[in-house]
């Protein structure tokens, strides 16, 4: 008898001590082994970002998908173009006539000079309001010709 009474005088902080001895070494073990499911959470079919499709190969011509939604961006594009139009008491543009004139023109070689030398005044447009906006906000105006090299290097640039 005198044994399990012996056995039942070990104070708290010699069991904690006993404990963390015994389980730490099993931890370790698991934690090392838990490698290859830490590196697959928050991937899957329903992780809120999904992993980037892998790229296409860049080839000359774009798919029907693509030309379907460049199609539907020009036509956004223009509508809205039509809309600050007739706010300011403008003829707005015919969004169709125009889209339909742009795309054909962008299909063929023929016009391009007339579409980038289109794109390019409306580009410089848009630099000289925006100049205008920063002499109201009292900032320094910017070099309209280089802002609009730089703007027009952007979105050549951003072309696949």
């Amino acid at each position: 008898m005198p044994f399990a009474t012996g056995m039942i005088a070990i104070d708290a902080g010699t069991v904690l001590v006993l404990i963390t001895l015994l389980v730490a070494p099993i931890a370790a073990i698991a934690f090392a082994r838990s490698g290859p499911a830490w590196s697959s959470i928050g991937k899957g079919p329903l992780a809120i970002e999904p992993e980037a499709p892998p790229a296409t190969p860049a080839s000359g011509r774009p798919s029907a998908a693509e030309a379907a939604a460049a199609a539907a961006e020009v036509r956004q594009m223009l509508a809205a173009r039509g809309e600050r139009q007739r706010r300011r008491g403008e003829q707005p543009v015919d969004v169709e006539a125009e889209a339909s004139r742009l795309l054909a023109a962008g299909k063929g070689a023929a016009g391009n000079d007339e579409i980038a030398a289109e794109l390019r005044a409306e580009v410089r447009q848009l630099v000289i309001a925006r100049n205008e906006r920063r002499r109201r906000a009292g900032l320094h105006p910017l070099n309209v010709e280089a802002e609009t090299e730089r703007e027009l290097a952007d979105l050549v640039g951003s072309r696949p």
